[in-house]
């Protein structure tokens, strides 16, 4: 009798970001125009980068992987947390759970390879020019853009698939708003050392790696900004890097605090406030940094306004 199906758990519940009505009802409000406004502003970026053939560049290519990333982030975890915000039911199947956890997971991993990969094409841009268009062509871009969503996408499985294979016999109250690897891990009925270690290694692949390229790729742009003789071209240059790093740290430092800092026995309320940064708060942000003081970008909006009859008037 005691081999009667340990893995008896078949739904969870998710807590959620409070149980106060009130409060519930102003976070929909919040958290559904922030998702909008991510959407929106996500799609206009590629639809922008699209119809301008001066934005067919490096730079452009993996900012369009960086926005349709983000849109599928986000609408992995958000419309659902919205639902319950709503509903006040947090219930989720075991293989929603699952599902979620797998795509979520791929998602943040994807996005963490790629934002290496994007510091790395500024850093040939900037401190070698001459050799920049050879040693990022076509063929290279899509390797790196590809080898970043490959890696996010196979190392999830290992993460996800060693974490699906123990058992959960209950509890079942996951205090989320939405299945995230390490709180569902909390609640396995076994030994979870192995899987942590896991975790742990391929975080380090997906998080300290990209963060060394990022932050040695910046460090050398910085030293070559230094030398700039335009006082101009100087400031714009550390503004942008500014905006950049600011993007970075707060992605960076929020996932690594939830994936590679030491597990307690319980799922914290710090838990699920630390992942409404890098679930909610940087996909609203990556499009606004990476395009607002970025002149090509407002050359392809105002083309877009012309072609649609909003020419301005010129001033006599």
């Amino acid at each position: 009798m005691r081999a009667e199906n340990i893995t008896s758990v078949t739904q969870f519940i998710l807590v959620g970001l409070s149980n106060h009505h009130k409060t519930q009802v102003l976070l929909f409000v919040v958290i559904l125009l922030i998702y909008l406004l991510t959407i929106v502003g996500n799609l206009v970026i590629i639809t922008l980068i699209q119809v301008d053939s001066r934005l067919h560049t490096p730079m452009y290519y993996f900012l369009t992987h960086l926005s349709s990333l983000e849109v599928c982030y986000v609408t992995s975890t958000v419309p659902q947390m919205l639902a319950h915000l709503l509903a006040g039911n947090g219930a989720i199947s075991f293989a929603r759970c699952a599902t979620q956890m797998y795509i979520a997971l791929s998602l943040g991993s994807t996005e963490g390879l790629l934002l290496g990969a994007m510091a790395y094409d500024r850093y040939l841009a900037i401190c070698h020019p001459l050799v920049y268009v050879i040693a990022m062509g076509r063929w290279r871009q899509a390797q790196l853009a590809l080898g970043a969503w490959a890696g996010g996408f196979l190392l999830s499985i290992m993460n996800v698939s060693c974490t699906l294979r123990l058992p959960f016999c209950g509890p079942n109250r996951v205090n989320h708003f939405f299945c995230e690897l390490p709180v569902v891990l909390k609640l396995a009925c076994a030994d979870t050392r192995v899987t942590e270690g896991v975790i742990f290694g391929a975080a380090v692949l997906i998080l300290l790696v990209p963060l060394s390229v990022i932050l040695t790729s910046y460090s050398l742009i910085l030293s070559s900004v230094l030398q700039m003789q335009s006082v101009s071209g100087r400031s714009k240059a550390f503004s942008t890097c500014a905006s950049h790093l600011a993007v970075v740290t707060l992605f960076y430092g929020t996932v690594i605090s939830m994936y590679m800092r030491p597990r307690s026995g319980t799922a914290t309320d710090l838990d699920k406030r630390i992942a409404v940064f890098y679930i909610v708060v940087t996909p609203l942000l990556n499009p606004i940094i990476y395009t607002l003081r970025n002149k090509d970008v407002h050359g392809a909006v105002a083309k877009v306004f012309q072609r649609w009859g909003f020419e301005p008037k010129s001033k006599h």
